[in-house]
């Protein structure tokens, strides 16, 4: 049975134009009302007419702009799906979501992407932003002088005005590899190489902030390598990885942040170490479940690749058509741990 603003009304004590203007974020209501509404409603199972209110709304057409980087890697490939998904039920109720894939990491393409939404009069921008001043400085622009709101996705650019972040806590994503990781070395230490894929993305930097400052602070025995970039092209790290090999003939771990597990693997195979060097990886999706059950790669940390395509373009639609805004700024998704045992 579908719950109506005049039960939630009846349950909080207060008026129906009081329900009506907190859950469509009309007028002043007092900070505690506002809460009781909220809770009744989310404990009622309260969903709004969207199917109403889209008939009642047929001269504003809600188009969606989203912008996706390293669109050619399986994990985006993935969070793609989630978008899809999305973009089904905005059409459902005459909206629309234009996409735009960038190969890569590239901040001009991402500005010059953004642009071009703009041309297409987006009412809002779902995005994976990188660590770039200018990319900053068009977020801002677009937030502040256009008003279009954006939401980013899997990396975040904090401070640039974005409305909310929707990925996995990057940092606790790469102290919790340390903290697994480490405890295989705590006592008899060890050499640890770390591979990345983009500086400049914020997500994969914070995996590598996050499990270099546990090492340090709980596992000084570990000798941690510099971290090297693969811009999670196969081939080159297939040859970082054969570069470290030589340099380090005593490796004993590597923690991958990124796609390019296939080439550390080959490298790690041709020089037959691929069973006795821990590696630690990074997402749940291409041949990782493979390389998880041949021994290969040891434990893989996941996220919920679908849920950061899909989401962001619904907190979105949700703000442009009824009016809701995301009740927090940073909505984390699960950290997954799997081992050959639990997959």
């Amino acid at each position: 049975m579908r719950i109506t603003i005049k039960q939630i009304a009846k349950e909080a004590g207060v008026s129906r134009g009081t329900v009506d203007r907190v859950l469509n974020n009309r007028g002043k209501v007092r900070p505690e009302v506002e809460e009781k509404v909220r809770k009744i409603a989310d404990d009622l199972g309260y969903r709004p007419n969207l199917l109403g209110r889209a008939l009642g709304m047929n001269k504003k057409h809600v188009k969606i702009g989203v912008i996706a980087q390293a669109a050619e890697t399986p994990f985006i490939k993935a969070a793609l799906k989630g978008v899809e998904a999305a973009s089904h039920e905005v059409e459902d109720y005459g909206g629309s979501v234009i996409v735009e894939k960038i190969a890569g990491i590239s901040a001009r393409k991402t500005a010059a992407a953004m642009e071009s939404m703009r041309e297409q009069e987006v009412n809002a921008i779902a995005m994976m932003p990188v660590d770039d001043l200018q990319v900053k400085r068009k977020i801002r622009q677009f937030t502040q002088e256009y008003q279009i709101p954006i939401v980013t996705f899997n990396s975040d650019l904090e401070d640039t005005g974005r409305l909310c972040y929707v990925g996995q806590h990057a940092l606790r994503c790469g102290q919790t590899a340390a903290v697994l990781m480490g405890e295989l070395f705590r006592e008899q230490g060890g050499k640890i190489a770390v591979i990345s894929g983009f500086a400049s993305n914020t997500s994969l930097s914070n995996r590598v902030r996050g499990f270099r400052g546990v090492m340090r602070e709980q596992f000084p025995r570990v000798e941690l390598l510099d971290t090297v970039y693969c811009e999670e092209n196969e081939e080159k790290a297939e040859r970082q990885m054969e570069e470290i090999l030589k340099a380090h003939p005593d490796l004993g771990g590597i923690y991958m942040t990124c796609f390019g597990e296939e080439g550390v693997c080959r490298a790690l195979k041709k020089s037959k170490k691929d069973q006795k060097i821990i590696m630690v990886a990074s997402d749940l999706m291409g041949r990782n479940y493979e390389r998880l059950l041949e021994g290969s790669i040891n434990l893989l940390i996941g996220q919920e690749a679908a849920e950061q395509g899909y989401e962001p373009v619904m907190i979105l639609y949700r703000l442009l058509f009824n009016g809701e805004k995301p009740r927090k700024e940073y909505h984390y998704t699960d950290i997954v741990i799997k081992t050959k045992y639990n997959i």
